[in-house]
């Protein structure tokens, strides 16, 4: 493909969004491949019911987790480029240890909604006597093991590689776990073992990379306090509440679906929902990590002018949709008798689900470049305000048609949410790179 004058910077972006997407991929590989290992012990293991109410569990606990979570990678990326490229280790650390405080903050609040929620729906969520404390153990860790700062530290050094490493930690750690609860364990307290388990080693790893990787660059962990970064970095307490909204509004829609399936249709049709959904995200990864490595990209690309932007936005476009296309395909060819075999005939009435959640997460994908650019053109309020909107869709209508066509019902809203996100996003996008003005 021919650009025009700004294509060189365009096009190196683009090698490095293939690249570093590649390292992504290559771990997520790994994971895919464990996961459904780890999904097989455990729905053959738990059964339908059981694993309905261990997937309420872990939605909750993610709900929570997203509510007050902050993605502060992007802060530490978006904040911290400037510092780096000026040499100033001490005011990049300032910024990395004021996002330490906020995922420090944000877990203290988490602990105090997970015993409130665990308190009030405990039985809502199917929880049985004396599992209480051991949820809440759960949520706890859960909130203790955000890693954001840590991966803005490796995307912002162009570590995707070790990245992915420490991502894998999370397969890995689930499967080791898995098998030992299957062993020694067998039920809904055993696997929140194996998923607690998982979660702390991930954190581990990627403290341990980050901090290696850094080394001396990431400054002076003395130098001046962790709130002058608020000064030194102006805008970094909006850029922060924005993509803290946009993160939980979009985690949130996903997890509390599952809650509104369980209260509409028991946890028998919750576990059926959470593992099409956990299936049809495992077929369209490539989603997350693209976005992951498309923001750093525009990030800097933005300061070269909106005709690299530009290029670079329409790159990114099209890999997007041929890969949705590919993901569609696999899930019609495959995806029935993937079903059968990792969790076996009992869950096979999960298979138009999968079908109808699979189209709904390649629509996410087709715009997965159309968030990063409104992030990285200061359009972060724009991109929250759509996120609402398409969160809010979601849920109303989940609760409009769940009631009509059960699990169906659920899924269908997915598509059409999705639809509406990605017609919005795109057309704020297009503006922003100067099509739609």
């Amino acid at each position: 493909m021919i650009f025009k004058r700004g294509s060189g910077a365009a096009a190196d972006a683009f090698a490095r969004i293939l690249a570093n997407t590649g390292w992504l991929l290559g771990g997520k590989g790994v994971g895919a491949v464990l996961s459904l290992a780890y999904l097989a012990i455990v729905t053959r293991t738990l059964g339908v019911a059981d694993f309905g109410r261990f997937a309420l569990v872990l939605s909750a606990a993610n709900v929570i987790k997203a509510l007050v979570s902050f993605d502060s990678w992007q802060i530490v990326v978006r904040y911290g480029q400037p510092h780096l490229t000026a040499g100033n280790g001490d005011a990049l650390n300032r910024v990395l240890r004021f996002c330490i405080l906020i995922d420090l903050a944000s877990a203290l609040a988490g602990a105090a909604v997970a015993g409130a929620i665990i308190l009030l729906f405990g039985p809502a969520l199917g929880l049985e006597p004396g599992m209480g404390v051991e949820v809440w153990l759960f949520s706890l860790l859960m909130m203790i093991t955000i890693r954001s700062s840590p991966t803005g530290v490796l995307r912002l050094f162009d570590r995707f590689d070790s990245a992915a490493f420490a991502e894998t930690m999370i397969p890995v750690g689930r499967m080791i776990g898995a098998v030992a609860a299957w062993l020694l364990m067998p039920g809904i307290t055993g696997f929140l073992l194996a998923w607690a388990f998982a979660e702390l080693l991930c954190a581990l790893s990627y403290w341990f990379l980050a901090l290696r990787v850094g080394g001396d660059r990431i400054g002076n962990w003395r130098a001046g306090r962790a709130l002058d970064a608020r000064r030194e970095n102006p805008g970094i307490i909006g850029f922060l509440t924005a993509t803290n909204l946009q993160t939980s509004l979009g985690s949130i829609g996903q997890q509390v679906a599952v809650l509104i399936v369980g209260g509409f249709v028991g946890p028998a049709g919750a576990g059926l929902y959470r593992l099409a959904n956990q299936l049809a995200n495992s077929l369209t990864k490539i989603s997350s990590l693209l976005s992951r490595s498309i923001f750093v990209e525009l990030s800097r690309t933005s300061a070269q002018g909106t005709e690299a932007l530009g290029a670079l936005f329409r790159r990114t476009n099209r890999l997007a949709l041929v890969a949705g296309a590919v993901i569609i395909a696999l899930i019609l060819t495959i995806g029935h008798p993937l079903l059968g075999l990792i969790a076996g005939a009992e869950f096979l009435p999960a298979y138009p689900l999968l079908l109808m959640l699979g189209m709904s997460a390649c629509i996410d994908l087709a715009g997965v470049s159309y968030r990063p650019l409104l992030m990285a053109t200061n359009r972060a309020g724009l991109s929250l305000r759509i996120s609402f909107l398409s969160t809010l869709l979601l849920l109303g209508l989940q609760s409009a048609l769940l009631p009509i066509y059960g699990t169906k019902g659920a899924a269908m809203a997915n598509i059409l949410s999705s639809l509406a996100a990605f017609t919005m996003m795109g057309l704020a996008s297009r503006r922003a790179v100067g099509r739609g003005d």
